[in-house]
């Protein structure tokens, strides 16, 4: 049984968007289906790519915030702007909740689905496990994309293997660069 239709693949749609940005409104729709969701979306307004890429960039402040209250605090706002009703559909021949008016708009939608699945993941896996990979700490490093964390153990860093090698890699030479070689 399913209890949590919002959570995981919301919040892994909202970090592949904010990590790799469609070209175009076709590209963020076909993104959504990629991700899970089925919603058919109001037709198409010249500012839905922008105000699109407002609520991602809105949600990146929820990932960058300093402590779990602040985090928190941004969510709750979110949810509140989100003035649609959940309400039972049917519209893919199977009930299930939606987060928005029949009639919203793509930014509008996605605004709803992804402040109510960042706030189930962070809830249901705790306030911690989403952030920045950690390779973009390291000096020159310039990785910034967002990690969802949905691990069983809590512990993901990296955003890739390929990160994760490099930090590794990284923290190696440094360890080996600050132990005295004896003389040859």
């Amino acid at each position: 049984m399913q209890l949590n239709p919002y959570g995981e693949y919301a919040v892994m749609l909202a970090a592949s968007l904010a990590n790799d940005w469609p070209a175009d409104r076709d590209g963020i729709v076909a993104r959504t289906y990629e991700f899970g969701m089925t919603a058919v979306y109001a037709p198409a307004a010249p500012t839905d790519v922008g105000r699109t890429r407002d609520v991602v960039d809105g949600w990146l402040e929820v990932v960058d915030a300093a402590t779990a209250g602040h985090r928190a605090a941004l969510l709750n706002r979110q949810m509140a702007a989100a003035t649609a009703y959940p309400r039972l559909t049917d519209h893919d021949g199977g009930w299930h909740l939606h987060y928005r008016d029949d009639d919203q708009r793509l930014p509008q939608v996605l605004g709803a689905v992804i402040a109510v699945g960042t706030a189930l993941h962070l809830t249901t896996r705790g306030m911690s496990r989403l952030g920045r990979c950690a390779a973009g700490a390291a000096p020159g490093d310039p990785c910034r994309n967002v990690v969802v964390d949905v691990t069983r153990n809590g512990r993901q860093r990296y955003c890739s293997v390929r990160c994760a090698n490099r930090d590794g890699v990284r923290r190696h030479r440094a360890r080996r660069a600050a132990v005295p070689h004896p003389a040859r």
